[in-house]
């Protein structure tokens, strides 16, 4: 019997290495193109892309719309303010004495004034500062702090809940109305007609989310403002 040659062992070795090498390979490409064709992740993938854009989106959302509840909250409670503060003593209490009458006849021109009063320094540029009448124009007729339970003409402080007397200027300005000794209720003299403006400072409106998120700084609230025309400068006016 005639024996096959024998293959010399550094051929059988070589051959072994290619075709491993050639089944890797093969391996190697059907891997991939399997990877390729499934797609049960891409869902996954897309939303891991798309959704952190969309909860950004959410979240800008709900923050500005709390920003513009705060600025029409504060905006109702200034007006609120100015209007109570036109029937009311005027915070600067040398106001309440200031006839005209002083430096002029009666029916003459009233003199020129101008008063701010700071709630967060409890003064006022001229006069003394009234706290019981900057309470009445933040808490409310006959009171001294913001009124726990619902008021039937809310006040300030329970319309816009932030507010704290720091936040409040309130100007008294003599813009030409009135006379020297204009009459006033039950036989007084009726005093000055001021042109009256109740201004937001110290306040600002702070991004619940964007803030940390994107950093987004607190937006100034201070130069909101309501005005009105003085008519009786009297608590006991309605």
């Amino acid at each position: 019997m005639t024996r096959a040659p024998e293959i010399p062992a550094e051929a059988r070795r070589s051959s072994f290495r290619a075709g491993t090498r050639s089944e890797l390979r093969a391996r190697l490409r059907r891997v991939s193109r399997a990877l390729a064709a499934d797609r049960s992740g891409a869902t996954a993938v897309e939303f891991g892309l798309v959704g952190g854009i969309l909860f950004v989106l959410i979240f800008a959302l709900v923050d500005f719309s709390h920003g513009y509840h705060q600025y029409s909250s504060a905006t109702k409670a200034l007006q609120v303010g100015a209007r109570l503060a036109a029937v009311s003593d005027p915070v600067a209490s040398d106001l309440r004495a200031l006839t005209g009458l002083d430096d002029g006849a009666a029916g003459g021109a009233m003199p020129y004034f101008e008063r701010r009063c700071s709630g967060a320094a409890s003064s006022c540029s001229q006069g003394a500062f009234d706290q019981a009448a900057f309470d009445t124009i933040l808490y409310g007729r006959g009171n001294s702090a913001c009124p726990a339970t619902p008021q039937a003409n809310p006040p300030m402080c329970r319309l816009f809940p932030r507010l704290r007397p720091r936040h409040l200027e309130i100007d008294y300005v003599h813009t030409g109305l009135g006379f020297a000794g204009r009459p006033g209720p039950a036989g007084r003299a009726g005093g000055p007609v001021p042109t009256i403006t109740v201004r937001l400072t110290n306040l600002t409106f702070d991004f619940l989310v964007l803030n940390r998120l994107l950093g987004f700084p607190a937006i100034s609230m201070a130069g909101l403002s309501a005005t009105a025309t003085g008519e009786d400068l009297a608590s006991a006016a309605d």
